[in-house]
């Protein structure tokens, strides 16, 4: 994986080297990524307190 090295902050660039990844990848290693990136998510969101509405009007 290529990592992309700037002397200064430059958003254009960094978007274009993002998408050019991103086309790299097949669709499967996409969604393999969406579906990853989605449990760390969950997961952080469960672990710091994160309840379902239900949940919430259950305990008041």
């Amino acid at each position: 994986m290529p990592i992309l090295k700037l002397n200064k902050a430059n958003p254009n660039k960094e978007i274009e080297f993002e998408l050019n990844y991103l086309k790299s990848l097949t669709t499967k290693q996409r969604f393999q990524m969406m579906f990853k990136k989605t449990e760390e998510i969950r997961d952080l969101l469960k672990n710091h307190g994160y309840r379902k509405t239900s949940q919430i009007i259950k305990r008041a």
